[in-house]
């Protein structure tokens, strides 16, 4: 059976990780994940509405594809999720700034 989410990560550090998540070809929603020992938080941001279904089999899914893979269900404490229903709205970064300065120097 293919996976209905498909997952794409944007930053991982040590104890963390963020990823885009798709339903084919379209965005709906942002996943960050806290690895803390044997509890891992995560929030979930989702940008279209999902049946309360879907939104478990897409928690399946995320435990299975990412979070087993650093710590298996039956190795760690718990696995929290807080749930958002949101839109990006804009996006700002540091990085457009120093083009800038080494531009004018």
């Amino acid at each position: 059976m293919t996976a209905r989410f498909r997952f794409t990560r944007l930053v991982r550090t040590k104890s963390s990780e963020i990823y885009l998540i798709w339903e084919e070809e379209n965005r709906v929603g942002q996943l960050d994940l806290h690895y803390a020992g044997e509890t891992i938080h995560a929030t979930l941001v989702l940008e279209s509405d999902f049946s309360v279904t879907s939104e478990e089999e897409m928690l399946t899914q995320i435990d299975e594809d990412i979070v087993a893979s650093y710590l298996p269900s039956f190795d760690r404490n718990d696995f929290v999720v807080t749930v958002f229903r949101g839109n990006e709205i804009s996006s700002y970064t540091d990085s457009a700034n120093m083009g800038t300065e080494e531009e004018g120097e």
